[in-house]
């Protein structure tokens, strides 16, 4: 009976602990919202009065205006009606508010500047509004309805027009301009609390709450409900209190009609603040029961150690013999292990060769995609050679050998480029070399030049930047200069396919020094790395190129190279559109041996 009574004791103190941090948090969830809501409101009221008291001059301004005047001396005068019409819609759209429009002194409007639209003005009576009796006693007449032509709400600003255009003479009709705030329902809207502003009457008139416009805070009194009626405020809305009030707010008083801007915080955020003291208390009291619960084990545990003693002492005879075994076990183990590293040792330089053979095979898999434009660039000076050949041969028959000797020349110096070319293909086939310290302006030209008559057969234009000052220091780094080009004519590759359906079509390679490190830049002026891509652009038989293109090795080849040279390959979009890839690779302080010729 002790302990049943025991357990609702502790059930009702924590529940009582529980409810207590769930209160606490609500209220404080509560002020805090709502001093966040009062800055809030410091941001919001500002603009809202700015936007009202920007178009307040407006009228009194054209009150001057002498077509205004003009019409309302002559409005039987068609044609000055029709100018002031005009200017009226002239002015509207510059100033970009809803509507201007100018009335008599009995409310009929004998211009606006919709006056060539379905619902405009012309012709409509006012005098009804609050606004109209304001100017036509001389005062700026400030009014926010629901437009009675349009059923469009406004901010109406009201000026008297003097019949002598002289201030305080006799008013001879009045002229508005209105203005929609609909924009701050817009902006509102991005707010998680519910934003309201109401009328003096407590009429919300505007929100981002749209269930909520045209609602009172409270009942209206018999005198507003017939006071809206007479001026038509809300024409064709019945202005009923909220289902349920919101709660509690926070209103900062805006513009000269007695209006409240009002922010009422997320009750879902003060459900969330006190949810989450709930359980943090929840969390310490499981913490505290945890630890009382360890105790209570820790004695238990105590008496057990006693009464296992003995139990132990005759584990730890079996214990000796076991010992005995699996030493045994271990011996036998640890055997196996070393046969298991042999052949991880040989599967290891197995990798490394097939990965060599691969960096080869890349290779060789260039030279079959460079072989058109190689043959074409071969071509080219073997029909020189022919041509020159003839002719050197006529030339002697004619006995003419300074032509000849000429056309010798030209034969020769047709033959030395033949020679590079092929040179430059030999030295890019071959095998790996040793390390050493390479000039990278030497690889950056050689796979240019390899790369130039694909470039050319395809009408790309290629920039080369490496550095040609003759007193300029070399960039030595510590690599492999075979391998060096085989990863710039890929990106060069890459690059030429990149911009084949460009209407730009122009790659740029630089190469330029970046603190203690080599960096080579290929810039292209294709549609740059799609976002889906890029995250996995470097990863073997990765490709977005169609089926028989490539089989997505180049680019984890390339970086695999890079990587071995302790560099880094990178890939990123231009701001201005393209892509650009970024080979980095570390300066050799000192220079030790000197780059192979190429």
């Amino acid at each position: 009976m002790r302990a049943k009574l025991f357990r609702v004791l502790v059930f009702l103190g924590t529940a009582g602990v529980v409810a207590a941090a769930w209160w606490t948090g609500t209220l404080r969830a509560q002020a805090d919202l709502m001093e966040q809501g009062r800055r809030q409101l410091e941001l919001l009221a500002p603009d809202l009065q700015s936007a009202m008291e920007k178009y307040e001059t407006l009228p009194f301004v054209l009150g001057f205006q002498p077509d205004l005047i003009q019409a309302l001396a002559h409005t039987d005068d068609a044609p000055t009606i029709a100018r002031l019409n005009q200017s009226l819609q002239t002015i509207q759209q510059q100033a970009k508010v809803g509507a201007i429009y100018m009335m008599d002194r009995t409310g009929l409007t004998l211009g606006a500047s919709n006056w060539d639209q379905p619902l405009g003005f012309v012709g409509k009576n006012f005098s009804y509004r609050p606004y109209f009796n304001e100017a036509l006693h001389g005062r700026a007449g400030l009014f926010y309805g629901i437009g009675t032509s349009t059923s469009e709400a406004g901010y109406f600003i009201a000026q008297p027009v003097y019949r002598n255009g002289t201030a305080g003479g006799p008013v001879a009709g009045v002229v508005v301009a209105k203005i929609s705030l609909a924009d701050f329902e817009q902006t509102w809207r991005s707010s998680e609390h519910a934003i309201a502003l109401a009328d003096r009457h407590g009429v919300i008139f505007l929100s981002n709450q749209p269930q909520w416009r045209y609602r009172s805070l409270q009942p209206l009194s018999a005198a507003t409900t017939q006071e809206l009626a007479h001026t038509q405020q809300y024409m064709g809305q019945t202005v009923a209190p909220l289902p349920a009030h919101p709660g509690q707010f926070a209103a900062r008083p805006v513009g000269r009609l007695g209006w409240q801007l009002m922010l009422f915080p997320s009750q879902a955020r003060v459900a969330r603040a006190g949810l989450q003291w709930a359980l943090a208390a929840v969390l310490l009291l499981s913490c505290a029961a945890a630890s009382w619960w360890a105790l209570h084990q820790r004695r238990r545990r105590l008496e057990e150690r006693k009464e296992s003693r003995q139990a132990l002492q005759q584990a730890a005879r079996e214990l000796d013999s076991r010992i005995v075994e699996r030493t045994q076990q271990l011996r036998e183990t640890n055997h196996d292990l070393e046969n298991k590293y042999a052949r991880l040792k040989a599967a290891e330089q197995m990798l490394r060769s097939t990965q060599n053979e691969l960096v080869q095979a890349g290779k060789l898999a260039m030279l079959g995609q460079m072989a058109a434009g190689v043959t074409h660039e071969l071509n080219q000076p073997l029909a020189a050679i022919r041509a020159f050949a003839d002719n050197a041969r006529t030339f002697l028959q004619r006995g003419q050998p300074a032509q000849a000797e000429a056309n010798l020349g030209h034969i020769g110096d047709a033959s030395a480029r033949m020679g590079a070319i092929i040179s430059q293909l030999k030295g890019f086939a071959r095998k790996d070399e040793a390390i050493c310290a390479v000039d990278m302006a030497k690889p950056v030209r050689a796979s240019a030049f390899m790369m130039e008559s694909e470039f050319r057969r395809h009408g790309v234009a290629l920039a080369i930047d490496a550095g040609a000052e003759p007193d300029a220091v070399p960039l030595l780094v510590a690599g492999d200069p075979v391998r060096i080009e085989q990863v710039l004519i890929n990106l060069l590759r890459n690059a030429l396919d990149a911009v084949e359906e460009s209407p730009e079509r122009q790659v740029c390679i630089t190469l330029a020094r970046v603190d203690d490190h080599a960096e080579v830049r290929i810039s292209d002026s294709g549609g740059g790395i799609p976002e889906q891509v890029a995250a996995h652009l470097f990863e073997p038989f990765y490709t977005t190129k169609p089926s028989g293109k490539g089989l997505g090795l180049g680019l984890a080849i390339s970086s695999s190279i890079v990587q071995a040279m302790n560099g880094q390959l990178t890939a990123h979009n231009l701001p201005g559109g393209g892509a650009q890839f970024v080979l980095r690779l570390p300066l050799q302080l000192e220079s030790t041996n000197a780059s192979h010729p190429h």
